[in-house]
């Protein structure tokens, strides 16, 4: 798995508190918007990319297969638009020992499609697989440092326990979909969901064909009454998001799965399609190397940061989809994400009193970057240039910018200045501890900080929703100072469909997906 593939304690207050605490909604009871029950029936066609590999829960890493598992399969617990975390296979959950034990009530009643009951074994053997090096999971990433093998256990029917390697307050959204492939499977699983496509959710996979799509079956058997109100799901697979689009405006599909702004928003505007959007925590950064000149110097990398146009980026970039950024790591999506810090805007004189400050006359640079960023290299070219600041273009492949020695020479990890682009994450730890900790895995600009470490333990370690506000605000405010990394916007998600057809469909800062909800107009 790239890098690209990727995606605390609360103490014995009560199950409320911590819900309250973790943002956790309940789920909402569909209606028209006269106030009518959903109208059932219907099979909605969904239009997407062919999987570039195999459809395994435990693997798969591409928006596709996720899709498809998602309306098969279930987590503990949903991770909703706004990152509110929504009860799903669990019903609720609490943590013990300042965080670093947390224990999950199972839903009752709850079986697989094929009649197979969901007890506390199955939980533990769906997080078992995960954990297993061997299974060559997708979530291993995410659970790093966290939770161990060997970690999960049954203290009692219908209940999971999590032991955890350190006090973690967001462990819920690790089990959650946040963590996309930490589904509940059967115990017996062994790799062959396409063959069956049993799960909890509430369809069941009929047929799949690599080439051509999937189709999906109403499960009778879900546990939430009523529920889907969709007789069925139809995948189609194209070649390219413009044949996606095409379908779609042509009234061969009813929905996207993987809408890009770009060429979504545009239908918007003429009513030919409805277009949903949400906020996202989705990121590409402009890393700069604090270990060496001319970014040692805290001044230079200041000067970089409010030479940047940001407004103009996230238009011209971001197709205005998505929050300006901030120079920090803390998403507007994530709960914790500080509101009273001032925003960063374009400021010539400040540039330059910058770099008078740090002794810099003419400040040069070389900008490494992969292809699907070329647009952001040319315009923060550009931006600068108009700052005095001239920055030297240098295009690698996406082989050869995440090749090399990871450890040594790798473009995105080791060149002077880099763009990267960062999936989405379901908290901001997964961003903080990975890119700016010091010796994080993927600390491209080398920045070591004590009292960013100590924040982001802090963070990490907090038993109240206060704690943990507190202890982000001190990492913003370190980073928004210390620039180690820019932040110039945070890209929001769309979903294109054919609101005349269909009503319930909602764009997710992930590109998720959930159609339990959805129903005939």
């Amino acid at each position: 798995m790239d890098r690209r593939q990727l995606l605390a304690g609360i103490g014995a207050s009560g199950v409320a508190a911590l819900l309250s605490a973790c943002g956790v909604s309940e789920e909402p009871v569909a209606q028209e918007s006269d106030g009518a029950p959903p109208k059932r029936g219907g099979t909605l066609r969904a239009g997407s990319p062919p999987p570039p590999t195999a459809v395994d829960p435990v693997t798969m890493y591409d928006g596709t297969a996720i899709a498809i598992v998602q309306l098969v399969a279930e987590y503990l617990i949903w991770l909703d638009r706004d990152f509110k975390l929504v009860p799903r296979l669990a019903e609720s959950w609490q943590s013990a020992e300042g965080g670093k034990r947390w224990t999950f009530k199972l839903r009752g009643g709850v079986t697989f499609s094929d009649g197979t009951p969901v007890d506390a074994e199955t939980v533990k053997a769906s997080f078992d697989r995960l954990l297993d090096p061997g299974s060559k999971s997708a979530a291993l990433s995410a659970f790093a440092t966290v939770l161990a093998a060997g970690g999960v256990r049954v203290p009692g029917p219908g209940v999971v326990e999590f032991a955890l390697e350190r006090p973690f307050s967001d462990f819920p959204y690790l089990v959650s979909a946040g963590n996309y492939n930490a589904v509940i499977l059967k115990r017996d699983y062994a790799g062959d969901f396409t063959k069956g496509g049993v799960g909890t959710g509430p369809f069941v996979l009929k047929s799949y064909n690599a080439s051509t799509g999937a189709t999906l079956v109403r499960n009778d058997r879900y546990w939430d009454p009523g529920r889907p109100y969709l007789d069925g799901v139809e995948f189609k697979f194209y070649a390219d998001d413009q044949a996606d689009l095409l379908a779609l405006q042509g009234g061969d599909i009813d929905v996207q799965i993987l809408s890009r702004p770009g060429l979504a928003q545009p239908l918007a505007s003429t009513g030919a399609l409805d277009v949903d959007t949400v906020k996202g925590t989705s990121v590409t950064v402009l890393t700069l190397r604090t270990d060496q000149p001319p970014f040692d110097r805290k001044e230079v990398r200041q000067a970089v940061a409010f030479a940047l146009g940001r407004p103009a980026i996230l238009q011209s970039i971001g197709n205005g989809v998505g929050d300006l950024g901030n120079d920090h790591l803390l998403a507007p999506l994530f709960p914790a994400a500080p509101t009273d810090l001032p925003q960063r805007a374009l400021d010539k004189a400040k540039v330059a009193e910058l770099l008078k400050t740090a002794g810099v006359t003419d400040l040069r640079f070389t900008l490494t970057f992969e292809p699907p960023d070329k647009d952001y290299a040319v315009t923060v070219q550009n931006q600068l240039k108009q700052a005095g600041i001239t920055v030297e273009l240098d295009q690698r492949s996406s082989k050869d910018f995440y090749g090399g020695d990871q450890a040594k020479d790798t473009p995105w990890l080791f060149t002077q200045a880099n763009l990267v682009g960062w999936a989405g994450r379901a908290v901001p730890s997964q961003l903080v501890i990975p890119m700016v900790k010091s010796g994080g895995t993927w600390n491209g600009s080398k920045y070591a900080n004590p009292a960013l470490d100590a924040a982001a333990d802090a963070y990490d370690s907090a038993s109240t929703d206060a704690e943990r506000k507190t202890a982000a605000a001190t990492i913003a405010k370190i980073l928004h100072e210390d620039v180690p990394v820019i932040v110039a916007y945070w890209s929001g998600a769309v979903r294109a469909y054919r609101g005349k057809k269909f009503r319930g469909v909602q764009a997710h800062p992930a590109q998720y997906v959930d159609f339990g909800s959805v129903s005939r107009a």
